[in-house]
């Protein structure tokens, strides 16, 4: 069991506003509290806030659901390479 103090924000994936939005919903499915980083800016402005504006919306969570997140995030990502 984590101690409050060794709580602490995780980004488990960084992508356009469109893919954060989309992993943000599955995360919240599984009962997973989440939160989207630069969500406005990187939609209008990407270059702003990521160099090349690649990857400007980050999805982030408590660090006490790291583990599964970071499964959710993973099969997400690799379902998007498989789109290409």
């Amino acid at each position: 069991m984590m101690k409050q103090d060794d709580i602490h924000p995780v980004e488990v994936f960084a992508g356009t506003a469109w893919e954060a939005g989309l992993l943000k919903s599955m995360l919240e499915d599984a009962g997973i509290a989440v939160y989207l980083v630069d969500e406005i800016r990187g939609t209008l402005t990407p270059w702003h806030v990521a160099p090349g504006g690649v990857g400007a919306v980050k999805v982030t969570v408590s660090s006490e659901d790291e583990v599964e997140a970071c499964k959710i995030a993973d099969a997400f990502q690799e379902n998007l390479q498989n789109e290409d």
